[in-house]
């Protein structure tokens, strides 16, 4: 009987298996609970955060200017500088990025005035640019000086362009009224002048400029044509402006003679294809060298106007660049200026944390609150700040030529930092505040 009892009792045994297994569901069961309390603290924490910086609703504000200043900052520096960028492209593509610029003079020598420029470059050297350069597409010869424009009792300070019927397609004007020179204008040396759309209203009002007769430096001119609006390009208004042929222009206003030819101030090159400005540019210097018989030094300088553009372009950038960086030390500041009243909360509040740790609380729960805390100061200054830069951008852009851009980016980044610098910030008064010793903060309250 004995035998059969001690079998009896191995399915006994083998029975408690299923209960052991049990256990295991209600161990795993635990993680949601504890994922749960992480995130009820969190809120409890962002509600205590809250409360306290709205109990302090000064101190709160007065912290965040420095933030707000510094995105604000950051924000309009950098669509301001995108502008720029915008702005410097929109002057070069007006003059034609497919353009060669050729003046007269070392191209090491200091900047003189026009009227007092070298005279190395003539008409010839244009013609004979336009007939031996195969890539070249027109080429436009100015003389260029500043008169007085009279008509009636109204004078106007006035640039005049003493040029050639290629002019108007080389540099990218067009006509409103009239019509522009003609080979017989310059070589009869006709007295005849296209006035810009601003000299024109200046002179003019509402009256048509078309036969009537103005004097451009004491010398009667008959208004033939009248530009469409061209605007500013680096300093000059060309709708303030004036064209005569060019021969009028050396022999009856300025007075400028040359042994060699009609001489020039600049030389105006349209390349056909953008892909062969360099090979033109190489191509105009060496025939320039030939005509001047040069054998050292350069009496002229060819510019490009593709590398004019991107080198105005990295200069716009890198002062972008450096607005930003100084406008980031606001930033900084702000940081700064959160650390320390975070630092004076921390000795305001002494009882408080006392309390709350002796009740419980962690370090860690402490250390939570107070950087919770700094970065709702940084991140609510970082918010404002944004608004405060975009605004700034759309006054810019309404009010001034440059057409500053909002760039999503930079909103998003400046944001960011500063919700990074004020968890920087906070974390060294937050952790003075997590190591006070209840029993010390008590008696010390």
């Amino acid at each position: 009987m004995a035998v059969g009892i001690t079998n009896y009792q191995l399915p006994i045994t083998n029975y408690q298996l299923p209960i052991t297994n049990y256990q295991l569901p209600i161990t795993n069961y635990q993680l949601p609970i504890t994922n749960y309390q992480t995130i009820m603290n969190f809120i409890e924490s962002f509600k205590m955060a809250g409360q306290t910086l709205l109990a302090n609703k000064t101190r709160s504000s007065l912290t965040m200017i420095g933030m707000i200043v510094g995105n604000a900052s950051v924000i309009a520096m950098i669509g301001i500088g995108e502008g720029a960028q915008n702005f410097v492209g929109g002057q070069v593509k007006s003059l034609g990025t497919n353009v060669l610029i050729v003046r007269a003079g070392v191209p090491n020598a200091s900047r003189s005035s026009i009227r007092n420029a070298p005279q190395t470059l003539i008409v010839e050297d244009g013609k004979a640019i336009a007939s031996q350069v195969p890539s070249v597409q027109g080429v436009s010869a100015e003389l260029n000086s500043s008169e007085l424009v009279r008509y009636g009792n109204k004078n106007v300070s006035s640039l005049i362009f003493g040029t050639i019927p290629e002019f108007l397609t080389v540099r990218n004007f067009e006509m409103a009224k009239g019509r522009f020179l003609t080979e017989l204008d310059v070589r009869q040396n006709n007295q005849v002048v296209i006035l810009g759309s601003e000299l024109a209203e200046k002179l003019f009002a509402n009256t048509n400029p078309l036969g009537e007769q103005v004097r451009v430096k004491n010398v009667s001119m008959k208004v033939i044509g009248v530009f469409a609006e061209k605007g500013t390009s680096f300093g000059t208004n060309y709708d303030n402006s004036a064209v005569v042929p060019i021969a009028t222009m050396a022999n009856r206003i300025v007075g400028r003679k040359s042994p060699y030819g009609l001489a020039v101030t600049s030389l105006f090159i349209s390349i056909q294809d953008e892909s062969k400005m360099d090979a033109a540019q190489f191509q105009v210097e060496n025939l320039l060298r030939l005509r001047h018989k040069i054998t050292t030094e350069d009496d002229f300088t060819v510019r490009n106007q593709k590398d004019l553009m991107a080198t105005m372009g990295s200069i716009s950038g890198a002062l972008t660049l450096m607005l930003t960086a100084v406008a980031s030390i606001s930033l900084l500041v702000g940081g700064i200026g959160i650390m320390n009243i975070m630092l004076v909360s921390v000795s305001e509040r002494t009882q408080e944390i006392g309390l709350r740790k002796a009740i419980g609380a962690s370090q860690h729960d402490i250390l939570f609150q107070f950087i919770i805390e700094a970065v709702i100061l940084s991140a609510a200054g970082g918010i404002v700040g944004t608004c405060v830069g975009v605004g700034g951008i759309l006054l810019v852009g309404n009010f001034t030529p440059l057409q500053a851009g909002i760039s999503p980016v930079a909103i998003a980044l400046a944001v960011s930092v500063s919700g990074g610098v004020g968890l920087f910030f906070g974390v060294i008064p937050a952790r003075q505040a997590a190591k006070l010793d209840p029993i010390a903060a008590l008696r010390s309250a």
